[in-house]
């Protein structure tokens, strides 16, 4: 597996072990951040593998859904949450009163990890 690769499944990881930690002290808004850079590590790591990168957040959501949501190699259920996490992450880090719930927090962190095995089993096929 690419390098690069590696490192940004690398850093997924520690960005959702460092989530479950903050959930357990309570610490919703920043978990649900580091769930989104999660998030967003993994499908930077697999738009890599069509050497594809990008300078925004928006522009790498959008390449990840056309060339692997619509065209199914992912579930859908992926695309949206990533899109959910990105305004949550902005809500939490913008807002003076972010909007950020243990539950929706939680729901982040279980998607994500799931994300993180998808990922993991299409890159391992290649």
């Amino acid at each position: 597996m690419d390098e690069r690769i590696e490192k940004l499944l690398e850093k997924a990881q520690e960005d959702l072990k460092a989530s479950e930690i903050m959930i357990e002290n309570g610490i919703f808004r920043i978990a649900a951040s580091r769930i989104y850079y999660a998030m967003f590590y993994i499908a930077e790591a697999i738009l890599l593998t069509k050497e594809l990168r990008f300078t925004s957040h928006k522009g790498l959501i959008s390449s990840f859904s056309k060339e692997f949501i619509k065209s199914g190699i992912f579930n859908v259920k992926f695309g949206k949450m990533l899109r959910e996490a990105f305004d949550i992450r902005q809500n939490s880090d913008y807002e003076i009163i972010p909007d950020i719930t243990e539950n929706k927090t939680k729901e982040l962190l279980s998607v994500a990890k799931e994300f993180l095995e998808e990922a993991k089993k299409y890159l391992g096929e290649r």
